[in-house]
């Protein structure tokens, strides 16, 4: 039996960074819905999310997709809206969202406008999807909400915004797997590590003016497990265990997906 059957899934952040790899949403989309969940591919980008529902439905797969912000409370309460609308109820609700980039660095020299930016999107818009979606699993009395973190969350020290935004998401993870567990709700995180993805790999060779393949080279070679880097299809089966009822005794847990990143730290 397919893991999600007649699952309701709203995956954020479901559409797809150009380049040569696929990324975490379109990742997690396609896979839960070959695990039989109708999904609700949002995405900023219209056309993003367009082609993730396009691939979903050319392999068989049920989806929509809707445009939306979710730095805007207003978005996010349309988002559960459009679902309650369309399917009556949200089983499985997965944040991938998430901005580094310029302006970021160490606590000292770090921008302002960057340490705000990054925190409203990797952060405060994590929790309004979340404040938007727990009314309705609350009344369920069931569901299932996973954020996706970052090992950075625990290490680093050069990128103090993202890191400082990917710890609250950690926080954020427990407290409301633990406000919510009596009714059912369980929430948890996925952790990546160093994945091969189009707005990882390619964010940064863009960024120092270098070829993918070195890119590649340096963050293969930084990570302890044999093999290099972990994939997209990495962060989506960690999120379809998290999200399925495999892992129903399973809430507020934060998963490390990094091929061995986090156990060296120290």
């Amino acid at each position: 039996m397919a893991r999600l059957a007649d699952v309701v899934a709203v995956v954020i952040g479901a559409g797809q960074t150009p380049g040569d790899t696929i990324g975490n949403g379109r990742a997690i989309a396609t896979t839960f819905a070959r695990e039989g969940a109708t999904v609700l591919c949002v995405d900023r980008f219209a056309a993003r999310a367009d082609d993730t529902v396009d691939a979903i439905r050319a392999s068989g797969g049920a989806a929509e997709s809707l445009e939306a912000d979710v730095t805007e409370g207003v978005q996010c309460d349309a988002i559960v809206a459009a679902a309650l609308d369309r399917w009556g109820r949200v089983d499985v609700l997965v944040n991938n969202v998430g901005i580094g980039g310029a302006g970021d660095g160490p606590a000292h020299s770090a921008d302002e406008e960057a340490f705000d930016r990054i925190v409203e999107v990797n952060l405060r818009a994590m929790w309004r999807t979340c404040r938007a979606v727990l009314p309705t699993m609350r009344e369920q009395q069931h569901g299932s909400i996973v954020n996706i973190s970052s090992a950075a969350s625990v290490a680093g020290g050069f990128q103090v915004a993202y890191e400082v935004s990917k710890a609250g998401v950690n926080r954020l993870t427990t407290s409301i797997a633990q406000s919510n567990a009596s009714r059912g709700v369980r929430c948890n995180a996925v952790a990546l590590g160093l994945v091969d993805t189009p707005m990882a790999v390619g964010g940064i060779a863009a960024a120092r003016g270098v070829p993918l393949d070195e890119v590649r080279a340096e963050r293969d070679a930084r990570v302890p497990l044999r093999g290099g880097m972990g994939t997209a299809w990495d962060a989506a089966n960690a999120a379809l265990f998290l999200a399925s009822d495999e892992a129903r005794f399973v809430t507020g847990v934060v998963l490390p997906v990094d091929g061995g990143t986090t156990v060296r730290i120290g």
